[in-house]
């Protein structure tokens, strides 16, 4: 029997995107070149419209740049939540991320890194499909490109409950590792998927035409 769990997306934006010289979330996407004039789309709101097409609602988690990326989420359709310690690394914004999907009432959410170009409709609805006729001892769906796992991975309220019980030390990877046995790895035909913006070199990577 087929589940039918209640979705929140969760985009994690709090990191200081140090590589990059400036947010990495306030980005145009498409991406552009030579001051040429954009739809004024960046990639925190192209994920959160993305998230939107396949979830209840999105959940944007910030650090110390809330004040600037709080109007873009606004305007997006998107909430906000502030990790009060974003200096406690990516794990710790997961985790500010999940209680707030908890709190909002839902059970499962559709967790991305606001510095990935945001996949296709399509693989969205792939890993929901993928998710909900899983069996019950699939806790979490990964998405998997060319033997690459990335994002959006899903996870169902038991992954969840495992991440906010994990030490504050952990990493999601080790706790994904941990559990291995409950996750389902989906293969998706969208590079975009496993894409990790960190430079300017790879924001002009982009420029390349991307898959719908």
């Amino acid at each position: 029997m087929s589940r039918a769990p209640s979705w929140c997306g969760v985009i994690l934006a709090a990191g200081d995107s140090s590589r990059m010289g400036s947010d990495k979330a306030l980005l145009p996407w498409p991406p552009v070149t030579g001051g040429l004039a954009t739809s004024g789309e960046t990639f925190l709101s192209a994920a959160i419209r993305s998230l939107t097409s396949a979830t209840d609602q999105v959940v944007v988690v910030v650090g110390n740049n809330q004040t600037q990326l709080a109007p873009v989420v606004y305007a997006a359709g998107g909430s906000l939540v502030r990790n009060p310690a974003p200096e406690g690394g990516q794990f710790s914004s997961l985790r500010v991320g999940l209680q707030a999907v908890l709190d909002l009432g839902r059970d499962a959410a559709m967790i991305t890194l606001v510095d990935r170009p945001p996949v296709g409709t399509a693989v969205l609805g792939q890993l929901r499909v993928a998710f909900e006729a899983a069996p019950s001892e699939i806790w979490a769906v990964v998405p998997e490109y060319n033997g690459r796992h990335g994002h959006p991975f899903l996870a169902g309220r038991e992954m969840i409950e495992v991440f906010l019980k994990a030490p504050a030390t952990a990493t999601a990877r080790n706790v994904e590792h941990q559990n291995q046995q409950h996750l389902q790895y989906v293969p998706v035909d969208d590079p975009r998927a496993v894409m990790n913006l960190n430079t300017p070199e790879e924001y002009a990577a982009l420029l390349s035409p991307q898959p719908r």
